[in-house]
């Protein structure tokens, strides 16, 4: 938010001035005699000195206001504003000082003055209020000046007027029983501050400062308008209907625009609906400097929105300023102060206003009133400072003449001569048009309210009033306090079907209408009635808008868009720009893992844990699961590996069966070798375990039948390579005991006991820490690797050093063997088989740590699925040629080595 030019940021400026406030109520009450005489000492002009008392001298008795009186029993007082300024003489204390003078007329604050008189003279015909008992009224112009209305309600209260003065004993009606007004809350708050010592009733119709709701400092405010409190949530509601959270704010330099401001901002603050770009007062009078710097700043900004909590006299200046620097594209927004201002709706001004969206009181309609108002007349016989000079002024305003005595340069200059008998009909300005009656009706109800409480008090029962005794109030001795205790109570429908009564703050029920200011193809604005905002029985705001009926001053005619940084959709998060306001901010994609599936979002969340950011990272999707599957590429070629494998295994066992007494498959140990192929058919089988998702049965016997199958086959291949030996051995002289102790039956129980060991080994595994599968979320973000977790890596490492370890022996004793007489054995066939086994056992650990997810499981199938290949190939390939290719070599003889051709 812009700081103005005196140097304080607006918080601060506001807190002081508040506290300034707060100061000047706190001492009113106290130096009230030394504050009327600085305030209001050059309203008294000092009376020339006596001949008899020529060292003393005295106030004068008139203090020359702008009014319009009417005697009565009982009178009420008034306080409006007939004009828009006043110009303060020089207070240089040096000389006798000028009276203030008052100019520019208010034709629509004249209008509000007479509905006053109106609503009196309608009562005194209403018999059934007030019978015997007529109403008086004495109406004061305030001039917009605290000082002039400050005297004015002194003077009502303390009885200026000679016919409104008490006798001697200060026993009787009070010259006022109770002012309508003011309509300015600072005026309001001053006048209240010292009336309020002696609970004279003010019941005012237009101001709205929210402080005004104290009942402790304020304790006979009354008023017909609502709160500014009630009036910045309902902007505050149409700012979030329209999506505005950019704005710029204007505020008058009183206690309207400065309380407006505080609540403004602790309410846009707490709502989290919106910032101020910027917080400029608007000086009064007219200081051009000051108002074109803030016209200046409303050009830079980027916020097309401004609310402009002033009176209408503020923004004559204003738009002066804004026309002269042609700025266009703002969307202006008013508070009630000046939403029904017609002195604004100008040609000039029109292009710069048209579609204004502002907040007016509600509208009433006042039967007989526009009659009345046509009844109104000059008073010939008292155009002075005194008598109806408020109705005079009027008068010569809107037939554009003067009353005797003339000003010396006026006949000179062609000016006309009021008659008095001019025709009101044929003035065609706002003061007959009763069409959107919105103060007026305020002031309407703000006088029957005084009148029902007045009648209350006069129809009491003596012995049930809460005054001293139960005795009741009269109108000989009527002190206005007790007029303040009916006034709590009032409780009246208007003709206007409005019911009137007062909270326990003095407020009346809080509702708006919201208007918008219509460009006509003649140039000129209506102002129309839009929507409304009320509080509901819930104590919660209700906007009602109809925006097909909305009037843009914009391109396209649409709704114009006030945001310091755009929305960050889903998919992103805001992030605050230092130093500045939190709706500017920048979009920041939200980090790998997290969403934001809302506008706006100020975080990104966590996506649960099987479910992963989709690729606009504006909502979760399930990760994809990943496992060695029967249904890809790689999964379906291992797969048929493994039953080719299976295939070659079952093809060999059967050609070995069918040529089982031939030489070659004698010769080599049949029964072992059939263990050995069926052996390799279980290895290639039991690949077909590491493919398809991991379940627990699969993850169990997938290792286990691994370790089993491979020493199954491996005992098989040592135990081979030991007979080979130990033939060999036989053959030599005296070595025939080494078979008598391998024979068959050692042979097969060597074996068994060789792939118990390794059973043993499994089942212990199994039981003390299980292989289970598991959903591992490390290695990928976005995936799932199902995958079956070892449990025990001991366990691992001791199957597979087993294996190692029978592989490594057979290997050393295949290669001890190799070179012995081909007739006695196939010892080289099994060392290059051993070789292979080793070579690719020895490449697949690094290869399998290395490997992350289903490669690993690839891994692991590929090595058992290539030593299987390569036992099956090196140890049956040789055979199965000569059985089926070379048959003439599978005799007795050529195995012995002796006629072998080649």
């Amino acid at each position: 938010m812009q700081v103005n030019k005196r140097g304080w940021h607006s918080n601060t400026g506001l807190r002081k001035r508040l506290n300034r406030i707060k100061v000047m109520w706190a001492f009113l009450g106290i130096n009230m005699l030394l504050h009327m005489h600085f305030m209001l000492y050059p309203y008294f002009l000092p009376a020339v000195p006596s001949p008899l008392s020529s060292s003393s001298c005295q106030l004068q008795k008139h203090f020359y206001l702008n009014g319009m009186h009417k005697a009565g029993d009982v009178v009420l007082g008034g306080l409006f504003e007939t004009h828009f300024f006043s110009v303060i003489p020089d207070l240089s204390f040096t000389s006798e000082p000028q009276q203030p003078i008052c100019h520019s007329f208010d034709v629509l604050g004249f209008r509000q003055a007479q509905t006053m008189a109106f609503a009196i003279d309608e009562i005194n015909r209403n018999s059934n209020l007030l019978p015997n008992v007529t109403l008086g009224y004495s109406l004061y112009d305030n001039c917009v000046s605290i000082g002039i209305g400050f005297r004015a309600a002194l003077s009502l209260v303390s009885g200026q007027e000679e016919q409104f003065m008490l006798d001697e004993t200060c026993v009787g009606t009070p010259p006022v029983v109770g002012i309508v007004g003011d309509s300015s809350s600072t005026r309001s708050i001053a006048i209240s501050s010292v009336l309020g010592l002696y609970r004279v009733p003010m019941v005012s119709y237009f101001a709205t400062c929210s402080c005004l709701s104290d009942r402790q400092k304020f304790p006979s405010f009354f008023r017909t308008i609502p709160s500014d409190a009630f009036q910045v949530h309902a902007m505050i509601q149409i700012l979030k209907h329209f999506g505005w959270t950019w704005v710029g704010l204007l505020i008058s330099d009183d206690d309207y625009g400065l309380h407006a401001a505080r609540s403004f901002q602790s309410d846009l603050v707490q709502s989290g609906r919106g910032c101020l770009a910027y917080l400029e007062v608007l000086p009064w009078g007219n200081d051009q400097d000051e108002i074109r710097r803030i016209v200046d700043v409303m050009k830079k900004s980027t916020a097309r929105v401004v609310i402009v909590f002033a009176h209408e006299s503020h923004m004559i200046n204003l738009m002066e300023e804004v026309v002269r620097q042609n700025v266009t594209g703002l969307q202006w927004m008013a508070s009630e102060a000046w939403t029904a201002a017609t002195v604004l709706h100008t040609p000039h001004l029109t292009p710069y206003l048209a579609g204004t969206l502002g907040i007016a009181i509600r509208r009433g309609e006042i039967p007989d009133l526009r009659e009345f108002l046509l009844q109104t007349r000059p008073d010939l016989h008292n155009n002075n400072s005194y008598g109806n000079s408020m109705v005079n002024q009027f008068w010569e305003y809107t037939f554009q003449c003067k009353f005797a005595p003339l000003p010396a340069d006026w006949v000179d200059a062609g000016g006309a001569l009021c008659t008095g008998q001019e025709d009101l009909e044929d003035v065609d300005n706002e003061f007959l048009d009763i069409s959107n009656l919105r103060p007026e009706y305020n002031v309407y109800k703000a006088v029957y309210a005084l009148a029902y409480a007045l009648d209350d008090m006069l129809r009491c029962v003596p012995g049930r009033e809460p005054f001293r005794g139960h005795s009741c109030g009269s109108l000989k001795e009527l002190e206005p306090w007790q007029l303040v205790h009916y006034l709590e109570k009032v409780n009246f429908t208007t003709s206007f079907g409005d019911q009137v009564s007062f909270d326990e703050n003095g407020d009346a029920l809080p509702i708006y209408d919201i208007m918008n200011w219509l460009w006509l193809p003649d140039g000129t604005i209506k102002v129309q009635n839009v929507g409304e905002v009320k509080k509901s029985a819930f104590n919660n705001e209700e906007l009602t808008i109809d925006a097909d009926k909305i009037f843009w001053n914009f391109e396209f005619k649409k709704a114009p868009r006030s945001v310091c940084s755009e929305s960050c959709p889903p998919g992103t998060r805001m992030a605050r720009k230092k130093g500045e306001p939190v709706c500017c901010f920048d979009c920041i994609p939200c980090s790998e893992g997290k969403i934001s599936n809302v506008t706006d979002s100020l975080e990104c969340t966590s996506c649960p844990e099987d479910f992963w950011p989709s690729l606009q990272r504006d909502h979760c999707v399930p990760k994809k699961t990943e496992f060695l599957s029967y249904h890809e590429p790689l999964g379906i070629g291992l797969t048929a590996a493994a039953l080719l494998g299976t295939c070659m295994c079952a093809v060999v066992l059967g050609i070995f069966i069918y040529h089982q007494r031939t030489p070659i498959v004698r010769a080599n140990n049949s029964e072992l070798s059939f263990q050995l192929l069926l052996s390799l058919k279980l290895c290639f089988l039991c690949s077909l375990l590491f493919i398809g998702r991991p379940t627990l049965w699969t993850c169990q016997l997938r290792h286990a039948t691994f370790g089993i199958s491979f020493v199954l086959c491996i005992s098989c291949i040592l135990v081979k390579t030991v007979v080979v030996l130990a033939v060999f051995k036989a053959s030599k002289p005296g070595g025939g005991a080494s078979l008598k102790w391998f024979g068959a039956m050692q042979q097969r129980g060597t074996v068994m006991v060789l792939t118990s060991i390794q059973a043993a080994i499994c089942t212990a595994w199994i039981v003390s820490a299980s292989p289970v599968p598991h959903k591992n979320t490390q290695y990928y973000n976005d995936k799932i690797v199902y995958e079956c977790v070892v449990g025990s890596t001991v366990g691992f490492a001791v199957l597979l050093g087993y294996i190692g370890f029978l592989a490594i022996l057979s290997f050393l004793t295949a290669f001890i063997a190799r070179n012995l007489p081909d007739s006695f054995n196939e010892a080289k066939l099994i060392t290059f088989s051993m070789l292979i086994f080793c070579a690719v056992w020895v490449a697949f650990v690094p290869a399998y740590v290395s490997s992350p997810g289903k490669y690993a499981d690839a891994v692991e199938v590929f090595a058992i699925l290539a030593s299987s290949f390569g036992l099956l190939v090196a140890l049956f390939g040789p055979k199965c040629y000569i059985i089926l290719l070379r048959p003439e070599r599978n005799t007795k003889k050529a195995i012995m080595g002796r006629g072998i051709e080649t």
